[in-house]
């Protein structure tokens, strides 16, 4: 039969099946729960097991010392003067050493098994129902069997006379059920500790388990499971450095991208963050000795923004990205922004120039204007000739021409020192451009707006060494900040747009420091800056670089006489 067309069907219910649980807390709760229990219970039975034993071997040791007591020669003499009877004095003996041992029988007997002394008078005079042989041979003898009595725990001692032979044997029984009865009785208090010792290790259980219920927050194995699949996805997925540390300053985790910016292997792993990366900034800022925000280092050529946040477990995650291009494009963008600015000045300059000229044409003062002409050309000419007789390498020259051109704009005097001489082979002219164009465009900023503003250039050559010495008249750097000057970050300027400052100075010091050389500040002789960066590895030797140079005498300038130096010279 169909149900009615309107009738509305039922909702599924949803049945709850009884499984195992899910979360990790529980599980390991109900896995502590059974290994306790388990435990508790094994420890229970080997307890009981050989406590079995040891009841009945000190039962039969009891009823053999009963036994040992009674055989005296006191009673084998009874027995050899007597006859068995229920009120005999063998029967007497023995009946006060049971009731006073508490031992169920104690019966004499002769060589002959007959017994001469029992709990139940009538059994007097009759064959033992067990084997004495062993106790008649004289050998003592312990053991549970079952007699007329019941089962007990036996000993038996032979009887000696006075002269050592043997007359007979002892036999003495302690009842079984009393045995059993004490072990029975251990049972409960033996429980009772087993109950205590599995509700402490239930309540430690339940203790660790809530404390991994809170460290795991309460997550399933299979969420645990997915969220590691997920983060090592995405820690080696994304284009930032991620740097993981643990309390004591340890790395437990580096992504791929942390390897390639830090210059380090998956082996520095577990390794504290100084043997890793060296002492230095990038191993403060990563340690938190430096903080802040969005802080700057250089590790190698590469220049990184670092961020720092702490865990709760004490340790940090530290993440690095990649501003090397970014800084290098800032500051082609610096340095094109200062020749616009130049080219503009230039053309400002032109134009008057221009105005002039036309002038001294319309006045018909060709003489003039020849002459006016004459002077602007060679004043430029001067210059680009100042600097290309000193500085033999294009790259660097064409550097200090341009800069010059900045500098007269703002107001500065650029000049060569006359003592300078920089040959033609540079092993790399980048560096060098890189270490002359961040300290004069500092020199500038440094001097600019001063009275007299100056910069001066000095440079020189010693074998494979390049030694370069710029000098401003600003107000210098204070004593007590020139070993910070040379830090990453570390600036007294506005940062710019597009970026940060206090990165110049720190390349310089470690392109230097990469060739053994090195790179300081001190006081100049106006009173402004003088910063001296040595680079050992910078040249070419001469006979390896094609023609030999002329000799030229150290201290001397070219065109001199030798070793002659011309007035104002620095070297």
């Amino acid at each position: 039969m169909s149900p009615a067309p309107n009738t509305p069907a039922r909702p599924a219910v949803r049945r709850r099946r009884i499984g195992w649980p899910r979360r990790v807390f529980a599980q390991v709760l109900l896995m502590q729960l059974a290994i306790a229990t388990g435990v508790t219970v094994l420890a229970t039975g080997l307890f009981l097991a050989p406590l079995s034993a040891q009841l009945d071997d000190q039962a039969m040791r009891r009823a053999l010392a009963i036994a040992e007591t009674t055989a005296s020669p006191r009673v084998a003499t009874a027995l050899r003067d007597t006859s068995p009877t229920a009120g005999g004095p063998v029967q007497t003996e023995a009946e006060r050493i049971r009731r006073s041992t508490g031992a169920e029988y104690v019966v004499v007997m002769d060589t002959r098994g007959v017994r001469w002394s029992h709990t139940d008078p009538a059994q007097i005079g009759k064959v033992v129902s067990t084997d004495p042989s062993t106790a008649l041979a004289g050998r003592e003898v312990m053991e549970i069997d079952s007699g007329t009595l019941g089962r007990s725990a036996r000993g038996k001692a032979p009887l000696r006379a006075a002269d050592g032979s043997i007359v007979g044997a002892v036999s003495v029984g302690i009842e079984y059920d009393s045995v059993q009865d004490r072990l029975l009785g251990a049972i409960p208090g033996l429980l009772a500790y087993a109950g205590g010792a599995l509700a402490v290790g239930a309540l430690a259980a339940y203790l660790i388990s809530r404390r991994l219920q809170r460290q795991t927050h309460d997550l399933a194995f299979s969420d645990i499971s997915a969220l590691l699949a997920e983060r090592e996805a995405m820690l080696h997925g994304i284009r930032e450095g991620v740097v993981a540390l643990d309390r004591a300053g340890r790395i437990r985790l580096l992504n791929d991208e942390a390897e390639r910016l830090l210059g380090i292997g998956a082996e520095a792993i577990g390794s504290p963050l100084e043997e890793a990366l060296g002492s230095g900034r990038t191993a403060d800022v990563l340690a938190g000795r430096v903080t802040g925000e969005d802080l700057v280092t250089v590790r190698g050529q590469r220049v990184l923004i670092a961020n720092r946040m702490p865990t709760d477990d004490g340790g940090a995650v530290a993440t690095l990205r990649d501003r090397t291009e970014l800084e290098r494009l800032g500051r082609e963008l610096d340095s094109t922004r200062g020749l616009i600015d130049a080219l503009r000045a230039q053309d400002h300059e032109h134009a008057n120039r221009l105005h002039t000229l036309l002038g001294l044409l319309e006045l018909e003062m060709h003489e003039e204007a020849v002459e006016f002409v004459t002077e602007v050309v060679g004043v430029h000419r001067a210059t680009a000739e100042q600097v290309t007789e000193k500085i033999h390498d294009p790259l660097l020259a064409a550097l200090l021409v341009g800069k010059a051109t900045v500098a007269a704009e703002r107001g500065v005097s650029l000049r060569v020192a006359p003592g300078s001489l920089l040959p033609d082979r540079l092993v790399d002219p980048r560096e060098l451009v890189t270490v002359v164009g961040n300290l004069v465009d500092n020199a500038l900023d440094a001097a600019a707006g001063t009275a007299d503003a100056r910069v001066e250039i000095a440079v020189r050559a010693e074998g494979r060494t390049a030694v370069l010495r710029v000098s401003d008249s600003g107000p210098g750097v204070p004593e007590d900040r020139r070993g910070l000057i040379f830090t990453e970050g570390w600036t007294t300027k506005e940062p710019p747009a597009h970026g940060k400052r206090g990165i110049g100075l720190a390349l310089v010091r470690r392109l230097a420091e990469r060739q053994g050389g090195s790179a300081r500040v001190a006081e100049g002789a106006s009173g402004g800056a003088e910063f001296t960066v040595v680079l050992p590895e910078a040249l070419v030797l001469p006979e390896t670089h094609g023609v030999p140079e002329a000799h030229v005498a150290p201290g001397a300038t070219p065109g001199t006489s030798d070793g002659a130096r011309t007035a104002g010279e620095v070297w």
